[in-house]
C-alpha cells in the first residue's frame, strides 16, 4: 500500500519490552489522517512466522532480542522478506551500524529515545515509499535483462567526459573474447574494418551534433581470431542542462547471418541459380557500366563488344531427352563459355537457351571475332550425358559497343537482331549488327502484324497444281498452295510469309484453316468431276501442326466436317521434322496410316536422310525436289540422285513424284527413269479453284497437250 495520504497501514512490531510497546502505539495514535494497525510479537522467528501469515506495510524491528540480538537480527529478517520495508527501532547510537544498514536494505534506523509521532509516522511513509520504489527499480532491471539476454545483444556505456567505456559480458563474447578488454573506447573503435570507420564516424558525430535523434550503424569489427564480423550499433548520448553530451550507451548486435542471408538474396537476384552465371538483371548492368566508359570516345571507337548467343534446336533435346539432360547441357555450355572469356569479360545467361558474353578493352575487331570463332568450335564438340552423345551447334549475334549506345537495352536489342540473322542464315555461325539489319527486322515486326491480321480477317486463299501419273498420262490430283490476298500489295507468294508464320506460330491457325479449305475443295470436286480412283489432295503440313498434341483428333474433325475420304488426303512434311521427334512422329505415324491418310515427305534428298527411318516409317510417297530435276541434264551428280530415289522407291514400294518438271526434255528423261508421278509448270503453274475446276472439265485437252 501506498503511503501517500494513507488512511490505515498494517505495522509489524517485534519488540521484547512492553513499555517501548506502549510508548510506539502512543505516539503512532497521535497521527492524525492515518491509523496503524499494529500487530506485535518479542521473538524474531514469531515475527518471521507472522510475516508468512499477514500483509505487513512495514517492519519496526528492535535489534535486541530474547532469540536474536546485534546487527544479525536484521540480516535474519532482510534475508528472509527482503520486499517488506524495514525500519531499525534501536537504543544503540551507532551511526557505522546505521550506516551498513541503510546501504544492505535497511530502509531507516532510529534511536528509541529520541523518536515522537511525527519523526515514526514520516520514517514509515518514506520507508513504505522508498521500498516501493526500489521495488520498481529491481522490477525495472530485471525486464530490462531478460529483454538483453532475449535480444542477445552486447551493452555499452562510454562516459564522454572520462574516456572511459564499459562493456558488457555478451559484448565481449560476441567478439570471441572470454577476458574483459581495457575499458577504453579503442578498444571498440580500433577494431572497426578501415573501410567502415569513416562512416561509422560520421554516424557518431551526426548524433553527438544532435542531428540525429539516435545513433544506429552497420559496420564490421574484428574479432579475437582476427576475423572480421558484421554487427549493428544503436545507443543514444545523455547530456546535461546545459546540452552537454556527458555519457552514451546502447548495444551491439552480431547480423553476419542477416548479412550472409542478404549478400545471397543480392547474389540470386543477379545470378542465374541453375548455371551460377550472371543473369540479364547483372549483365544489363555491366552494359550499362561499359556504355558510361565509352562516353566522350571517337565516334567508330570499339571499347566493347556483347554477343549474343542461342543454341540451335534446344527444344529437341528437352523433348526427346527430358529437361533434366537440357539443363546439364545449359551447364556444360556455361562451363565452355567461361574458359573461354578472360577474367574481365562477363558470361551471363540471358534466360532459356540464351546466352551473352560482353567483352570490353578491346584494341581491335578481330578479338570479338576470335571469340565467337572459339564459342562456335567449343559449342560444336559432342558433349555426353547420360550415355547420351549430344551434338549441338550455336548461332551468335554481335553488337559491337560504340559512342551511338546510350542504354543496355539498345545493346541487346541489336544483338539479338543480329543472332537472328544469324539464325537465317543456316545456323552454327555469327552476323555482326549493321544498320540495315534494324531496319529489316521493323519490316518483320510489320509483317508480323499484317499477318495476324490477315488470319482473323481470312485474308488468304489456295491456289492448286495439278499431279500427273505418267503411268495411264492422266491428272490423279492437286497439291495445295497457300496464297495471301494482301489488301494493298495484292498476291502475295508463301516465300515471303511462311517463315515469319512459323516463328509466331500462326502458321498452327494457318495450317488448319488451309487442310479444312482444301479438303472442302476437293470433295467438291469428287461429287462435279467422280473418277476411280478419287481425285486426291496433297497439303503441306507444318511441323509445329504435325507435333501438336490433338493433331489426330483435331483432323478426324475435319474430315468429318468436310466429308473427304481419309484416303483422298495426302500430308506432306519435311523428313526433318519427323526426325526431331523420331518416337512421337512414329507413332502418329501409325495412326495416320490407320485413319488411310497418305504421307508424303517433301523435299527429299535435301538433308538428312536416313535409310533405316524410310524402312521404319513406311513413308507413302517420296518427292524429289525440283532443284535435282532442273539440273538432270545439265548436272551428272543431280541426274544421278534422280535415277537412286526413283530406284529406292521401287524397293521400298513407296511411289515417286518428281517436282519441279518446266521442259519436254526433263519430261522425257523421268519417263525413261520410270517415275511413277510428277508436277510442275510444264503442266501447269498453281491456279485458282476455278481454274483448276476447267482443267479437270476438260482432261482429254489436258492430257493431249502436255502427256502425248
Amino acid at each position: 500500500m501506498s503511503s501517500e495520504n494513507c488512511t490505515e497501514l498494517t505495522v509489524l512490531l517485534i519488540e521484547d519490552r512492553i513499555a517501548e510497546v506502549d510508548y510506539i502505539r502512543e505516539i503512532l495514535s497521535q497521527v492524525q489522517n492515518c491509523h496503524f494497525s499494529i500487530t506485535h510479537t518479542d521473538r524474531l522467528d514469531k515475527g518471521l512466522e507472522l510475516l508468512e501469515q499477514i500483509h505487513v506495510d512495514v517492519l519496526l524491528l528492535d535489534l535486541c532480542l530474547p532469540d536474536s540480538t546485534g546487527y544479525k537480527t536484521f540480516q535474519t529478517a532482510h534475508n528472509s522478506f527482503p520486499a517488506v520495508p524495514t525500519i531499525l527501532i534501536t537504543n544503540i547510537n551507532d551511526e557505522t551500524l546505521a550506516v551498513r544498514a541503510v546501504r544492505e536494505g535497511a530502509q531507516d534506523y532510529l534511536i528509541k529515545r529520541k523518536m515522537d509521532s511525527e519523526l515514526l509516522s514520516r520514517a514509515i511513509r518514506y520507508a513504505i515509499e522508498r521500498q516501493n520504489a526500489e521495488e520498481a527499480l529491481r522490477i525495472s532491471e530485471e525486464r530490462y535483462a531478460l529483454a538483453v539476454r532475449g535480444a542477445n545483444d552486447g551493452i555499452w556505456d562510454w562516459d564522454l567526459d572520462k574516456g572511459n567505456a564499459y562493456y558488457s559480458e555478451r559484448w565481449h563474447s560476441i567478439l570471441g573474447f572470454d577476458e574483459k578488454l581495457p575499458a577504453t573506447i579503442n578498444s571498440w573503435t580500433d577494431r572497426i574494418h578501415k573501410d567502415d570507420k569513416a562512416d561509422f564516424n560520421r554516424a557518431l558525430e551526426a548524433h553527438l551534433a544532435g542531428n540525429s535523434s539516435h545513433f544506429s550503424h552497420e559496420y564490421r569489427i574484428l574479432t579475437k581470431d582476427h576475423q572480421y564480423i558484421w554487427v549493428l550499433s544503436r545507443g543514444i548520448a545523455v547530456t546535461d542542462h546545459d546540452g552537454h553530451n556527458m555519457r552514451m550507451a546502447g548495444s551491439i548486435t552480431n547480423i553476419s547471418k542477416r548479412k550472409e542471408a542478404e549478400g545471397q538474396l543480392v547474389h540470386d537476384a543477379l545470378h542465374d541459380h541453375l548455371t551460377g552465371l550472371p543473369n540479364r538483371n547483372l549483365m544489363t548492368d555491366r552494359l550499362d557500366h561499359a556504355i558510361l566508359r565509352i562516353q566522350g570516345r571517337g565516334e567508330h571507337t570499339i571499347e566493347f563488344a556483347l554477343l549474343f548467343l542461342d543454341l540451335d534446336r534446344f527444344k529437341n533435346v528437352n523433348d526427346s531427352l527430358g529437361h533434366s539432360v537440357g539443363d546439364e547441357l545449359l551447364v556444360l555450355i556455361a562451363n565452355k563459355l567461361r574458359e573461354i572469356v578472360r577474367p574481365g569479360d562477363t558470361v551471363a545467361r540471358l534466360g532459356g537457351d540464351e546466352f551473352a558474353i560482353l567483352l570490353t578493352e578491346l584494341n581491335d575487331l578481330s578479338m570479338v571475332t576470335h571469340v565467337a570463332d572459339r564459342v562456335l568450335t567449343e559449342c560444336a564438340t559432342p558433349v555426353v550425358i547420360n550415355t547420351h552423345e549430344i551434338c549441338t551447334t550455336v548461332s551468335i549475334g554481335i553488337a559491337l559497343g560504340t559512342k551511338r549506345y546510350t542504354s543496355s537495352h539498345e545493346v541487346l536489342r541489336d544483338a539479338d537482331i543480329a543472332m537472328y540473322w544469324a539464325k537465317s542464315e543456316g545456323k552454327a555461325c555469327y552476323e555482326i549488327f549493321d544498320r540495315e539489319m534494324h531496319s529489316r527486322v521493323v519490316k518483320l515486326q510489320r509483317l508480323e502484324l499484317e499477318l495476324r491480321q490477315a488470319v482473323d480477317k481470312h485474308e488468304f486463299i489456295l491456289h492448286y497444281q495439278p499431279i500427273v501419273s505418267l503411268s495411264n498420262n492422266s491428272m490423279v490430283g492437286f497439291e495445295a498452295l497457300v496464297r495471301w490476298n494482301h489488301p494493298v500489295r495484292g498476291l502475295v507468294g508463301p516465300a515471303e510469309f511462311i517463315s515469319t508464320a512459323e516463328e509466331t506460330g500462326l502458321i498452327v491457325p494457318l495450317g488448319w484453316w488451309t487442310l479444312r479449305e482444301a479438303c472442302h475443295q476437293a470433295k467438291e470436286w469428287q461429287r462435279e468431276f467422280p473418277s476411280d480412283p478419287p481425285l486426291s489432295i496433297s497439303v503441306n503440313i507444318s511441323g509445329k501442326l504435325f507435333n501438336q498434341p490433338d493433331m489426330i483428333t483435331c483432323l478426324r474433325n475435319v474430315l468429318t466436317e468436310t466429308d473427304l475420304p481419309a484416303t483422298s488426303l495426302r500430308m506432306e512434311i519435311t523428313e526433318s521434322v519427323l526426325l526431331d521427334h523420331a518416337d512421337e512422329s512414329l507413332a502418329k505415324l501409325d495412326e495416320l496410316r490407320n485413319l488411310g491418310v497418305g504421307l508424303h515427305v517433301d523435299d527429299f534428298g535435301t538433308g538428312y536422310s536416313s535409310l533405316s527411318y524410310l524402312q521404319k516409317f513406311k513413308y507413302d510417297t517420296l518427292k524429289i525436289d525440283r532443284s535435282f530435276v532442273n539440273q538432270m541434264d545439265s548436272d551428272k551428280g543431280s541426274g544421278a540422285i534422280v535415277q537412286t530415289i526413283i530406284a529406292l522407291g521401287k524397293l521400298l514400294n513407296m511411289n515417286i513424284i518428281a517436282e519441279g518438271v518446266e521442259n519436254r526434255t526433263q519430261l522425257e528423261r523421268l519417263r525413261e527413269l520410270k517415275c511413277p508421278q510428277v508436277q510442275g509448270f510444264l503442266f501447269s503453274r498453281p491456279v485458282d479453284s476455278e481454274s483448276a475446276s476447267h482443267i479437270l472439265s476438260t482432261p482429254d485437252k489436258f492430257s493431249g497437250e502436255y502427256l502425248m
